[in-house]
Parts: C-alpha cells; structure tokens; sequence
C-alpha cells in the first residue's frame, strides 16, 4: 500500500496494573473498531469487550465505526466500579456524620 494512504494512531487501555500504547499505521478510513480489531489488544487483555467498553478519541466517546484521522488516539475505557455521584454522596453523608458526632 502507498504509504500517503496511510495514517499514523494509537490505540490505549489501562488497568490499575498494566497500561498498554499499540501504534499501528492504517489505511485512511479505518474505522476505530477495526482498529481495535488488527491491533491486537483484544488478545492480550480478553477482557475487553467492544459490546460494552465505551470508546474514544483523547477523552471524547466515539462510536466504534467512527473513521480515524492521523494523530487520533482510541482509548478503550473500562467500566466504572462505582458510580462518582453517589461515592460523592457517601462522602457527604460521613462528612456530615463526623461534624455532628465530632463537635
């Protein structure tokens, strides 16, 4: 293949014990999950599922047959362990429980 066909990405995923960056070189309108797909991760982490871990772009969800552009970086996320907003009410109620115990 001509290499001005070509376009420069990387895919990314990351778990608490191992981040992993593949740059691979890709025909222009390749889609974010073939991407996935001819990288390779899905053999290395067979966790990750494209059913449900969302995608994205450098921090902005994508659908995975969005087309990549040179440069782009496919971040695969895991899912939330807990959900912020109510960790953060947790942290509130506590909060509140240790003032009124405490003074």
């Amino acid at each position: 293949m001509n290499e001005s066909n070509l376009i420069h990405v990387e895919v990314a995923y990351a778990r608490p014990d191992q981040q992993v960056i593949v740059e691979l070189d890709v025909p222009t309108g390749t889609t974010i999950e073939q991407l996935v797909l001819e990288s390779g991760i899905l053999e290395t982490f067979p966790e990750i599922d494209l059913e449900k871990n969302k995608l994205g772009i450098f921090g902005k969800l994508v659908k995975k047959d969005s087309v990549l552009n040179q440069g782009d970086r496919v971040e695969i996320y895991r899912p939330l362990i807990a959900d912020p907003k109510e960790v953060r009410r947790q942290r509130e109620a506590e909060g509140k429980r240790m003032k009124k115990g405490g003074g």
